[in-house]
């Protein structure tokens, strides 16, 4: 990363974030906003904040003087992208405000800067309209808080080239963060995600069958304790196909539209593949890596109790 000169466009708690991971990993990362004087005002926030995450142990020793050294606060957006090899734009989720910032970073660019945009919810197609060159464009969504969460959803649009999509990849890699490569529909997959799961315990509280705190506390001590280590589908090719197919049906007794038996589960059963048990699921497991992977999970969850134990519970009330 340190011979990388990348831009953010958009100095805000997301943008800000974004550009302190970037600058932390090495690379030359120019600050841009509405104006010089936000921009500036937000780069010493960013410094400041720095201080607090190392004194509190969350930011390596010596961070805030990396930034020092990686990061500036540009005059303009056009100062800031005119030498960058990427651009990630993080401006508020406005349609007309990212069309606007996008249309001058695309003017004032390098024709073969890659430009990101971190929009959770618009259209990577339709924001490429302004861009020129669009087959550099792509949407490169952090997750906020962007220094901590190791996520990065990756969603190139039908015009972005591969070779952006690979370039896109290995900075956001260089960093330390995983990515994952998604189609551009609506919602994208982490939200369509988050919001099924928001979606169904709204009307669990909504229907009286439990409060908004005895949710959280099944979902953070029981299938939300897994996904840490293992995604729904290692969990259920762990827990056998047949099983999840039986409780589908189950479920259907109550809620006969809503949980539908997936399609792509079905078929796997009835061509009995049935997760680790069989050594072909989801993710096609060996079934000789069944006692490794049951120990490991053992040992992860262990880890994560103990992990809770000693930051004792949220400070929510």
């Amino acid at each position: 990363m340190s011979t990388r000169n990348i831009a953010v466009v958009g100095s805000g708690y997301m943008g800000g974030g974004i550009a302190q991971v970037l600058a932390l990993a090495g690379a030359r990362v120019a600050l841009a906003d509405v104006s010089a004087d936000i921009a500036q005002s937000n780069y010493e926030r960013l410094l400041k904040e720095s201080d607090e995450f190392v004194a509190a142990g969350l930011f390596p020793a010596g961070a805030t003087e990396k930034l020092k050294e990686n990061l500036w606060a540009a005059k303009d957006i056009e100062e800031a992208v005119a030498g960058a090899e990427y651009i990630e734009e993080a401006v508020p989720e406005v349609l007309e405000i990212k069309h606007a910032t996008l249309g001058r970073i695309s003017a004032a660019a390098r024709p073969d800067a890659i430009i990101g945009s971190n929009t959770s919810t618009i259209s990577i197609a339709k924001l490429a309209e302004v861009v020129d060159n669009p087959e550099r464009f792509l949407g490169v969504h952090f997750s906020n808080p962007a220094p901590f969460i190791p996520g990065v959803e990756v969603i190139p649009h039908e015009g972005t080239s591969e070779a952006t999509v690979q370039a896109a990849r290995e900075i956001v890699a260089e960093t330390g963060k995983e990515t994952a490569t998604v189609k551009d529909v609506t919602g994208f997959v982490l939200n369509r995600l988050q919001y099924a799961l928001f979606h169904e315990a709204a009307q669990v509280v909504e229907e009286g069958i439990a409060t908004a705190e005895d949710v959280d506390t099944l979902v953070r001590t029981t299938f939300g304790f897994r996904l840490p280590f293992f995604g729904p589908f290692a969990i259920a090719d762990m827990a056998g196909l047949d099983v999840y197919a039986f409780c589908y049906k189950s479920l259907q007794t109550g809620f006969p539209e809503r949980f539908a038996t997936p399609q792509i589960l079905q078929d796997k059963v009835d061509a009995g593949q049935l997760g680790t048990k069989t050594g072909s699921g989801f993710l096609d497991v060996p079934a000789d890596r069944t006692a490794a992977l049951v120990a490991y999970r053992n040992k992860a969850y262990v880890a994560m109790q103990k992990l809770m134990e000693d930051l004792g519970p949220a400070p929510l009330s």
